[in-house]
């Protein structure tokens, strides 16, 4: 099959990349299909909200799937939902259910479900008629663009005391997670200080468990994950005007407030640490026993904890995810890459001219919000100004192929850029300079 545009991930930013292309850029949808193994999109998604036990967002109304920002404000005055408010002060963050059901509207609308291909991507490589992506099923795609939509979903953090084989251990964002308390009551013990531990431990408070939160630091109330002023000038002109990347990557670590729970989750946690209904334990793990029907935490504080089950909520790795799949497709084009493997790209969010980057992939061009709804809607803006100048412009064959790159590691340069119009070699050609040396290798390339 050949296609236009393909998107790997069929999460959030998969989804709404998806819908802008298709709705805005005026991408065929014959030419447009999401890779996922998941059985519908935004599964990954739904689950692990549904375990959280998640009420509203995080991030205000007009943060969304749909292409217009009033989109879900209009869609809101026709929901109607008898277990919770359709909208939560002080910046109209959305109810669980509703954004859910946006969603549903936003796939069905675009018809994105039957542009979703349930398998996984297992190799690229990027030839002289565009990406050709191997599918687990054996099957092969080539498309002349492909965006890469993958989060860190499938990279979950697990302390290196948690065991990797017990049943009364696991992360809550562990695909196929099935530790959730079944008994009537059970002592627990959530692992975590961010807004994943508090939702789990007011979850387990409700249902009637005994509640213990274990968090390396006190309680970090902010109401985002990021100053807002990330989703603007006020310090992304400085962010973009950085060209060293190992200083912008520092930028991200001091915006993102990592560990941090939003007004309403610290009140509902006070209320329940005051109340007794949660215990509040601070200290860092430092190993676990096992016994016959309980587990006995150690903290480096000294005290000990007997429970009956452990939950990680501890976040995920920072490591570029995609694993050795973009490593196949950075070997194929000497794709420039900074400390970590976090792609190199352009203000198009281009990390190859047939290559395209949202989400943490991106995070290096886009900022600290890259990985949040705001982020896949910047990304968004981006890739349907690249489609609508590929149709204004009309197709163009680029071709990186394996007989014309030096595989010589930083030093990777073309030889032989014979199937390339001038400027997307010489574009790739700048990337690559822009990687060739340690002096250089974290700076930015010239835009195409």
């Amino acid at each position: 099959m050949r296609l236009d545009w393909l998107i790997i991930g069929g999460g959030i930013h998969g989804v709404h990349i998806a819908a802008r292309l298709l709705g805005e850029a005026r991408v065929s949808a014959d030419a447009l299909r999401i890779i996922d193994p998941a059985d519908r999109l935004l599964m990954r998604w739904r689950s692990c909200t549904r375990i959280t036990g998640m009420t509203h967002l995080r991030s205000p109304v007009v943060h969304h799937l749909d292409l217009n920002p009033r989109s879900l404000k209009r869609f809101a005055s026709d929901y109607r939902s008898t277990s919770t408010r359709t909208f939560a002060p002080p910046y109209d963050l959305p109810a669980l259910g509703l954004f859910d059901a946006h969603c549903d509207q936003v796939v069905e609308t675009f018809g994105l479900a039957e542009r979703h291909i349930q398998e996984r991507v297992v190799g690229m490589h990027i030839g002289c008629e565009g990406v050709s992506v191997r599918l687990s099923g054996g099957d092969e795609l080539t498309a002349g663009n492909i965006v890469l939509a993958i989060g860190a979903s499938e990279q979950p953090r697990r302390p290196a005391w948690a065991p990797t084989e017990s049943e009364r251990v696991q992360h809550v964002f562990e695909e196929g997670f099935d530790a959730w308390p079944c008994e009537a009551r059970e002592r627990v013990a959530v692992v975590g200080g961010g807004i994943s531990a508090g939702q789990v431990a007011l979850r387990l408070k409700k249902e009637g468990h005994d509640v213990h939160l274990v968090s390396r630091h006190a309680l970090r109330q902010h109401q985002f994950d990021s100053d807002p002023g990330w989703l603007g000038p006020k310090f992304m002109s400085s962010f973009g005007r950085e060209p060293d990347l190992d200083r912008r990557r520092a930028m991200i670590v001091e915006a993102r407030h990592q560990g941090s729970v939003p007004p309403d989750i610290e009140r509902g946690l006070r209320t329940a640490l005051a109340r007794e209904e949660i215990r509040w334990h601070e200290g860092e793990v430092e190993g676990l026993a096992s016994k016959e029907r309980a587990l006995k935490l150690r903290l480096t504080t000294g005290e000990s904890l007997e429970v009956q089950r452990v939950l990680l909520a501890t976040g995920f790795r920072s490591e570029r995810p995609g694993g050795a799949m973009l490593d196949e497709l950075i070997a194929s084009a000497s794709l420039p890459c900074a400390d970590y493997g976090y792609p190199i790209v352009d203000a198009s969010l281009r990390w190859h001219p047939r290559v395209h980057v949202c989400g943490p992939l991106a995070e290096l061009e886009l900022g600290p919000a890259s990985r949040n709804i705001a982020g896949a809607r910047r990304a968004g803006d981006r890739l349907v100004s690249v489609a609508r100048a590929q149709r204004t412009t009309g197709r163009w064959q680029a071709c990186v192929s394996t007989r014309g790159i030096d595989r010589g590691g930083a030093g990777a340069h073309l030889n032989d850029a014979t199937c390339l119009p001038k400027k997307v070699a010489a574009h790739i050609q700048t990337i690559q300079r822009s990687s060739s040396t340690s002096s250089h290798r974290n700076t930015l390339p010239v835009p195409l």
